[in-house]
């Protein structure tokens, strides 16, 4: 009978350790004060932002990559054919960029062609412009983050060794370092946004890359397109 009472203290011996070690994701927020609590709702807050702006973003260039392959083909045989309004409506039916920076160049065909290459250059611009729309934002977020995770760390260090100042040096270390680690959840969520926004920011100017190479080619192909002789 002792040896099964020595073995069930034991078990709830180790139960109680167990508990007291786990420590929920929740409870590291809670208890690390109002400073950490407020830090993490900000973190929290840059998260969504730069998630918002990363999946409208890339749906946003999504579309506009789109485009018929058979596009500058019928640019082509209408212009050849000297059809430059059927040009133009078709260009003004076509939603995405590329059509865009055509319909400019169509518009001017028999001015000179430097001001048709303007005209393309500065329609490219825009066009670029509206791609990059808050993707400096994300840019933003990938480097605050982790700044502002640290800034939450350090607070909680301070405040940990101005209580240890204020005890006379005679501050329990268990509760020392419960402030110390759950301090440094604000770091750990600081490093977890930045890391995601830096990734969206990153994939998101090389799918901006890809569409302004894709514009770019386009009007290369229309300048030709002028040049041919008819």
């Amino acid at each position: 009978m002792i040896i099964f009472q020595d073995l069930a203290e034991g078990a709830e011996a180790t139960a109680s350790i167990s508990e007291e070690k786990t420590l929920s994701v929740i409870d590291l927020i809670v208890n690390g004060g109002t400073g950490s609590v407020v830090i993490i709702i900000v973190l929290f807050i840059l998260l969504f932002v730069a998630l918002y702006i990363y999946f409208e973003r890339i749906f946003a260039i999504k579309a506009a990559s789109k485009i018929d392959k058979n596009f500058m083909n019928q640019i082509r045989d209408h212009i050849m054919n000297g059809k430059v309004d059927a040009a133009k409506i078709l260009c003004a039916q076509t939603d995405s960029p590329v059509a865009r920076l055509t319909e400019k160049g169509v518009s001017r065909i028999g001015k000179p062609l430097d001001d048709i290459n303007t005209a393309i250059e500065n329609a490219g611009t825009l066009e670029v412009y509206k791609l990059e729309k808050n993707v400096s934002v994300l840019a933003t977020v990938a480097g605050a983050a982790p700044m502002i995770g640290f800034l939450g760390t350090v607070i909680g260090m301070i405040l940990a060794f101005h209580e240890m100042a204020s005890s006379g040096g005679q501050a329990e270390m268990g509760s020392l370092a419960s402030g110390i680690y759950t301090a440094m959840t604000t770091t750990v969520a600081g490093l977890v946004v930045g890391i995601i926004a830096y990734i969206g920011y990153n994939h998101l100017v090389n799918r901006t890359d890809k569409v302004v190479h894709q514009m770019e080619a386009t009007a290369v192909e229309f300048l030709d397109l002028l040049n041919e002789p008819i």
